[in-house]
């Protein structure tokens, strides 16, 4: 019998496909099962126009059997089968796809649709198999033909018999090799768990052979072994059902069985989007985070199925980076797909279903502030990070869709509160959005900077992550309220009569705040009088955009950029401490350095800052001591 060339290029093309296309070995049966589902389609096309021939469901199905001996893995299916000239064009020729020239010339109809489009994944057969035999039997034909290869030094077709229209494939595993184990495609349980992870939503029958120990009737505690057809996968996916007809409880198994998270959902949603691009989704927002949520091994993506067969397991693209934590999966009719099915051929039509993913999200999340806060307060707790992280990175862009999101703890509201909340409650001579930063909501709240806006009776939005203050320098304002800090140098607040007399007896102490701003050269620019301190004696405030807590952050970095705040120290002038300052200036020029070191030193530790020198600090505090 003569070998035949296959009439693509060479050797050297099935080599690449079937070792570089795909990324995993067990896609070869992805890629069988989906083109045995074609071959049934096919019929039911046939069907609509043919009165001849009638479609019973019940007469369609694809199986799987194993013989481990012969180490052989068959494939069967009852669908349209091929010709000699079918085998021939569409194996013979690599990368020549009956499938898609049988779509262009029907419109799918009922909501099918051809799977396989470009012919290359019945090649994946050989990155398990080194040789495959394919015995089919077209519909209206009495004989059948068996098509035969190795691999790329060719193939052979002969006639053969097969009593039942359909096609058979038979893969002969490879052995073992110290890389790679081809036993696991002999084992039942192994190939069930690949039918289920991509072809569990084909929409026919996938069954299996099943050995069952069943007792004997004559034999007590003694089992005879049968084998028992078993059905593989469900058929019909949770998203192609109504919404009427499922319940809270089925999405929550759903989200179980599909490993999204070990949580319970704390919302979902179930899309069904008929427009520029058609798609079904199923989202989940989790309870609470992975525990790698927050670092670089995290995979964001959603599960991407066309026509009910997983294409990527994680598809990133579906979700911009701020709503990373939304589970599920996306299906959709719309999406042409390139040779490995890995990759998308029209990333357009991605794109469309991505941005309105996100929208579908955002909208989701707005319902839930709005109409469930107690729901939305969990979310943001777990995932809140993740949205300010959106708000500052690629340099603002996606700020306006995420603000109205935001949460921050309210000093006078003892809870979060979004950003409108706030400005709703502002009073009208209020001109700034105030916030503090600190490591806890107890350490903001004895920070000495807090004590004028308090006093005024202005709320205050307390600041504990480490993106925060990052991400409103970003915002800039809200309702054209601008953000600003309690320890700003201008914190915008009308001074009282008080504060304008401590400012004129703050100019007749020039000489002291000069002489302590000489004393302290390189640590901070200035030190001056404290319009905003009313009980402390000392604190450090900045001036320019760095903020002191965000020097600390900063400082923290693997790459650290030494980026400093341009800082000043306050004093109290109503404090008793200040006093022994004016007399240290007149009579003790070497206790007023002692007493500029120490207050410099405790404004250090209210912020949190390391001291330069805890043992010379110390010293001091002994000095004071005697």
């Amino acid at each position: 019998m003569e070998k035949k060339q296959f009439q693509a290029e060479s050797k050297r093309l099935l080599e690449m496909m079937i070792n570089s296309i795909y990324t995993q070995k067990e896609i070869f049966l992805r890629e069988l099962i989906s083109n045995s589902s074609d071959a049934i389609d096919k019929i039911y096309y046939r069907a609509l126009t043919d009165d001849t021939l009638t479609f019973d469901p019940e007469n369609y199905y694809i199986k799987l059997s194993v013989d481990k001996e012969k180490r052989q893995l068959t494939l069967t299916d009852t669908g349209i089968g091929m010709t000699r000239e079918d085998l021939e064009n569409n194996l013979g020729v690599i990368a020549k796809s009956g499938s898609l020239a049988f779509k262009k010339e029907n419109e799918a109809k009922d909501g099918h649709d051809i799977i396989g489009q470009f012919g290359v994944g019945f090649y994946s057969a050989f990155m398990v198999a080194d040789r495959v035999t394919v015995t089919s039997r077209a519909l209206g034909e009495e004989l059948a033909y068996r098509w035969e290869s190795d691999g790329a030094d060719g193939y052979t077709i002969e006639p053969a018999e097969k009593a039942e229209v359909g096609t058979q494939i038979v893969l002969s595993i490879k052995d073992n090799t110290e890389d790679d184990n081809y036993d696991e495609f002999l084992e039942e349980y192994r190939l069930r768990s690949i039918v289920k992870k991509y072809s569990d939503f084909i929409r026919y029958p996938i069954k299996m052979d099943n050995i069952v120990r069943v007792p004997k009737e004559d034999a007590e505690g003694e089992f005879d072994e049968q084998t028992k057809e078993e059905q593989v996968n469900s058929m019909v996916p949770i998203w192609r059902k109504n919404k009427s007809e499922l319940t809270e409880e089925d999405y929550e198994n759903f989200y179980a069985e599909k490993h999204y998270g070990f949580d319970k959902p704390l919302s979902h949603m179930h899309i069904n989007a008929d427009g520029a691009v058609v798609y079904r989704s199923i989202l989940f927002i989790p309870e609470t985070p992975p525990f790698d949520f927050y670092s670089r091994e995290y995979e964001k993506g959603l599960e991407l199925y066309a026509n009910g067969v997983l294409i990527m397991n994680k598809c990133a693209d579906l979700l911009p980076d701020y709503f990373s934590f939304v589970k599920g999966m996306v299906d959709s009719e719309s999406l042409s797909l390139n040779i490995s099915r890995e990759m998308l051929q029209h990333d357009r039509q991605l794109k469309l279903i991505a941005k309105n993913i996100e929208s579908k999200i955002k909208s989701q999340l707005k319902s839930l502030q709005k109409d469930d806060r107690e729901k939305y307060d969990k979310f943001f707790e777990a995932f809140g990070r993740q949205l300010k992280y959106g708000v500052y990175s690629d340099y603002g862009t996606h700020k306006d869709a995420l603000k109205d999101l935001l949460m921050f703890y309210s000093s006078t509201e003892k809870k979060l509160v979004t950003l409108d909340e706030y400005v709703s409650r502002m009073p009208e001579e209020q001109k700034y959005i105030y916030y503090a930063a600190g490591a806890s909501h107890a350490r903001i709240e004895k920070l000495p900077q807090t004590e004028m806006v308090a006093d005024k009776g202005y709320e205050i939005l307390y600041f504990t992550d480490d993106i925060d203050e990052f991400a409103v320098k970003v915002l800039v304002n809200y309702k054209e309220k601008e953000f600003r800090s309690v320890s700003a140098g201008d914190l915008g607040i009308e001074e009282n009569e008080a504060d304008k007399q401590n400012e004129a007896e703050a100019a007749e102490d020039k000489e002291l705040f000069d002489y302590m701003t000489e004393r302290l050269a390189g640590k901070v620019s200035n030190v001056r009088a404290s319009k905003r301190l009313r009980s402390h004696p000392v604190c450090l405030s900045s001036d320019g955009e760095v903020s002191i807590e965000m020097e600390k952050i900063l400082s923290m970095m693997p790459d650290n950029p030494n980026v400093k705040a341009d800082k000043v120290l306050e004093v109290n002038v109503n404090h008793e401490v200040f006093a022994s300052l004016k007399t240290s200036l007149e009579q003790d020029k070497a206790k007023l350095d002692l007493y500029t070191d120490l207050l410099y030193n405790q404004a250090l530790l209210i912020e949190g800052l390391p001291i330069e020198d805890p043992v010379e600090f110390t010293n001091m505090m002994c000095k004071v001591m005697v």
